[in-house]
């Protein structure tokens, strides 16, 4: 039996101190953004389908360690297990119904007297994420495998449906100015920040561990080669995060009073959406992995993409971006905490799954017997247990 081990005590210490580094790198980004304002030139000043070169850089970075840890090979078998469709079906509903509405729905009860604030929200509640979302799914321990396919099929139906939902949140419902979004903007969004990473990924897996078998191999790959990059997925991280907030750090602090505004449906939107997808896998009996990359999927958001449409469409200085802005800068906090919340949740998770994992081989996801079997209220397992006959 394998014993259970706190969250805690299963995290590096890179990840433990993570919402530390975290809230410095925050600080370190708007304090230069402020007192230092030719960093903003600096940043500003080569862009990557109208996002910050830098910033472009750093989400390329964060994605492809995780990109690398996919096993590909394996993602054939994720189309044969029971239940598949109604897990697809559960994610485009949440991601291109639900969390589209909640985020207009919230816009407009917390926003409405500021139109343009509010329009900025929209065009982030639109936008499925393809980038971040693969972090906090590595962190909160959520199904790589699973996260792929869903980010892929994200991708494709953004191409799709981005430009109708934008369009009809905020010019006929919201009764504002026409917005143009171009196809192409869209797609060139989805083909660099998630075609060049996951090129990638697949790419260096491939040959080391298939075109240098007999040099290096998947042992190797496994236990040296993911040991040395997975971390600085996280580094990358932490670089985004100070550039995005040096770059904005002096509206943050000039108009902290519609940052503060322009945070709370954010807030909630979050919180609600994570909420009501995590409730909804618990429902259906899905394994903890797979009821956490559902739930990170639903609440992330594509940032990259909506400051490049306010930015298009308003103009880089207009209230929209600012508001798109913003989107990030709140995310990124918040969307840790539920992290951190997953994972001490996870013992108490209510599923009882097991997952054949081979002939001789039984991976135990998550065991929740309560006190009327007998043994402790609560015991949560994750790894391989072997089947000795």
């Amino acid at each position: 039996m394998l014993e259970n081990q706190t969250v805690l005590s299963q995290l590096s210490w890179l990840d433990r101190l993570l919402p530390i580094w975290i809230i410095l790198s925050m600080a370190l980004g708007v304090l230069l953004g402020y007192f230092v304002p030719s960093v903003r030139t600096v940043l500003n000043s080569s862009t990557i389908a109208d996002v910050s070169l830098p910033i472009a850089l750093g989400l390329l970075w964060m994605m492809y360690p995780v990109f690398c840890k996919v096993q590909y090979e394996k993602l054939s078998k994720i189309f044969q297990t029971t239940g598949v469709f109604r897990n697809l079906a559960l994610s485009v509903l949440f991601n291109w119904l639900l969390a589209p509405l909640l985020m207009a729905a919230l816009a407009w009860a917390t926003l409405p007297d500021l139109s343009a604030y509010r329009t900025g929200v929209i065009l982030v509640g639109v936008a499925r994420c393809i980038a971040m979302v693969l972090i906090w799914n590595e962190l909160a321990g959520g199904d790589r495998e699973w996260c792929a396919v869903l980010v892929a099929l994200n991708s494709i139906l953004q191409v799709l449906l981005y430009g109708p939902l934008a369009y009809f949140y905020t010019v006929i419902v919201g009764k504002g100015s026409s917005i143009d979004i171009d196809m192409w903007l869209v797609t060139r969004s989805v083909l660099i920040f998630l075609g060049i990473p996951l090129l990638a990924g697949f790419l260096t897996r491939f040959v080391l561990c298939h075109l240098c078998r007999g040099l290096l191999g998947e042992t190797w790959y496994q236990r040296k080669f993911l040991k040395w990059i997975g971390p600085t997925s996280l580094l990358g991280l932490l670089f985004t995060i100070v550039v995005m907030f040096a770059l904005q750090g002096h509206r943050i602090i000039d108009d902290i009073n519609g940052v503060l505004r322009v945070a709370v449906p954010l807030i909630l939107y979050f919180c609600i959406i994570f909420a009501l997808a995590f409730l909804a896998c618990a429902y259906f009996r899905m394994p903890y992995p797979t009821a956490v990359t559902q739930s990170f999927t639903a609440a992330s958001n594509n940032f990259e993409l909506a400051i490049a449409v306010a930015v298009a469409t308003f103009g880089i200085d207009s209230p929209e971006a600012l508001a798109t802005v913003i989107g990030p800068l709140i995310e990124v906090p918040v969307l840790l905490g539920l992290v951190y919340l997953s994972l001490w949740f996870r013992p108490h998770y209510p599923v009882v799954e097991e997952i054949s994992a081979g002939k001789d081989e039984v991976e135990i996801v998550c065991v929740n017997p309560g006190p009327e079997a007998g043994g402790p209220s609560h015991l949560c397992a994750s790894g391989v247990m072997i089947n000795e006959n």
